[in-house]
């Protein structure tokens, strides 16, 4: 993947680079494009340790600080674009079509929920952990798969 900004606005930083100086204005959207993937918008957002490119976070608009997805999160939820870990800051996905990471047996056109492992999705239903506004686009393959997110959030209800 190769996404490029596609409007007409001054970015710092790539899309799929991390870096220990704040490039851009935390929270800032942009939508930018790839030739394979389409089109995507992404979130400017500060790191968590030990993130990796693919993992889920959720992410707090308060201060635009990120927290690897988990069991029962509340929030916003995004994918990292870059290994981008504390003291570091990145791009996040939040619509369009995204690679991230996903359980062993997860499979196309799954709904998405959260794992017990931190930052990695499966379609196993759990109550109360759906990934709503995102669902799976391929099946896994090498600890990844292809998903369609639409500004995805979690909101820890168990009623779908």
């Amino acid at each position: 993947m190769a996404f490029f900004v596609s409007e007409n606005v001054l970015v710092g930083q790539g899309i799929a680079e991390n870096s220990t100086t704040q490039k851009q204005a935390l929270g800032q959207i942009v939508r930018a494009k790839d030739p394979d993937y389409g089109m995507g918008e992404f979130i400017y957002l500060k790191g968590v340790a030990s993130t990796a490119v693919g993992e889920w976070v959720t992410y707090n608009a308060d201060d635009w600080t990120t927290t690897l997805l988990a069991a029962n999160a509340i929030g916003p939820v995004a994918i990292a674009m870059s290994a981008c870990v504390a003291g570091e800051f990145g791009w996040y996905q939040i619509s369009g079509k995204a690679v991230g990471l996903a359980a062993a047996g997860f499979v196309d056109d799954a709904n998405v929920y959260a794992t017990a492992t931190a930052g990695t999705v499966d379609d196993a239903v759990v109550a109360g952990d759906r990934v709503k506004r995102a669902k799976g686009a391929s099946a896994v393959a090498g600890g990844v798969a292809d998903f369609e997110i639409d500004r995805p959030f979690m909101d820890d209800a168990v009623a779908a």
